[in-house]
């Protein structure tokens, strides 16, 4: 029997064969005895497992040597306090703000940043385009330069991440990157440090990833919680506190499934993308081709990830998500700060899910033409 389709934009579809490989291991994890949840985060049970997925992490991401990877608590919201705490050195910081996440973002670093620069600011797009990156101007001397790079309710995405050296600045790079991660390759030579939250496209809610490179961990403000210092956490390979350990094996195994994906010659991350542009390209020209349907994101920075709409006639809001429920099409009524309809079609959500969702829409507007 088919499950629903899951549109939700987090916490979100986890790939089945995930699912069902973590139930058929719930009660007794490879003769253990043990659940995972019941597991000593210091037993060489869990060790093997925490061991196992950063190396999967850092196989997939291709991420280099010369960053940490640490699995920490507290979502994208809690990275806001942790990276200023942690990279600001109560100097400077800049931000580019290009929708809800990153607004937010720059509110919460003001709270321990000494100043907070916005360098470049999509709002008077309504947040449906980017700002070129030539337009940009960082601060001279900044701690770092924070950008979201798919913003999940306003559905834009950098398809490109900046070259901040290009720019003349020295200032890392930090990335929030919690709603496409693992959705396509990262350029690390670009990065000083990224970070997301598991739930959209690596896990359930509670883990939260940040990739760090070693030259910025160490100069934690004073007043940094003692669990939230990148270096502590770092030396104690992410086990200074008890960690989320039921979050980091899960990840693992999607870990294992993202790996496992073939899409032709590409594997991995490189068949994700490809797989990923073929939904969005599904799912936009759809909506561009109707009369009912409307994506007010420039075209250049859509969203490969979270797609909102509008229908044109708003009176049938209701009606469109009573008949999507019907066809087990779940989750597409849009965030509350902007309305209309939201899809959220990270890596678990397969190709089909997005033709009967495109099928639907389709069926919808004929019916009421």
């Amino acid at each position: 029997m088919q499950r629903p389709y899951n549109f939700s934009a987090g916490p979100a579809a986890i790939p089945e064969e995930v699912l069902q490989r973590a139930a058929a291991e719930m009660l007794d994890w490879h003769g253990s005895g043990m659940s995972v949840m019941e597991m000593s985060h210091r037993g060489k049970e869990f060790l093997s497992i925490y061991e196992a997925a950063e190396a999967g992490l850092r196989s997939l991401l291709a991420v280099p040597q010369h960053f940490k990877i640490l699995f920490m608590q507290g979502g994208g919201l809690a990275e806001n306090a942790i990276v200023p705490l942690n990279l600001s050195r109560a100097a400077g910081v800049d931000f580019v703000v290009t929708g809800s996440w990153s607004q937010k973002s720059q509110k919460e670093a003001r709270k321990y940043a000494s100043e907070v620069n916005i360098v470049a600011s999509g709002e008077s797009s309504g947040f449906t385009t980017l700002p070129d990156p030539a337009s940009w101007t960082p601060s001279v001397g900044a701690s770092y330069l924070h950008i979201c790079s798919n913003e999940t309710i306003n559905g834009v995405e950098f398809h490109e991440l900046p070259d901040l050296k290009a720019l003349g600045s020295d200032a890392p790079l930090v990335i929030d990157f919690s709603s496409h991660v693992a959705s396509r390759p990262v350029d690390w030579s670009r990065v000083g440090l990224a970070f997301g939250g598991a739930q959209k496209n690596l896990g359930p809610a509670g883990l939260t990833i940040v990739v760090v490179r070693e030259d910025l961990i160490g100069q934690a403000l004073p007043a940094c919680p003692s669990a939230f210092d990148y270096k502590l956490v770092a030396e104690n390979h992410s086990m200074f506190n008890t960690p989320p350990t039921w979050g980091i094996y899960m990840a693992g195994l999607t870990f294992d499934w993202l790996a496992r994906q073939s899409e032709g010659s590409a594997r991995g991350i490189a068949a994700m993308e490809l797989r990923n542009i073929a939904k969005a390209e599904l799912l936009y020209g759809a909506i561009d081709n109707s009369d009912l349907y409307l994506n007010k994101v420039a075209a250049n920075c859509r969203s490969r990830m979270n797609v909102p709409f509008f229908l044109r006639d708003e009176s049938l809001n209701d009606a469109f998500l009573a008949g999507a429920r019907e066809r087990g099409l779940l989750q597409l009524k849009g965030h509350k700060s902007v309305g209309g309809m939201r899809a959220s079609i990270y890596n678990a959500m397969p190709l089909a899910g997005v033709q009967a969702l495109v099928d639907y829409l389709r069926e919808f507007e004929k019916t009421r033409a």
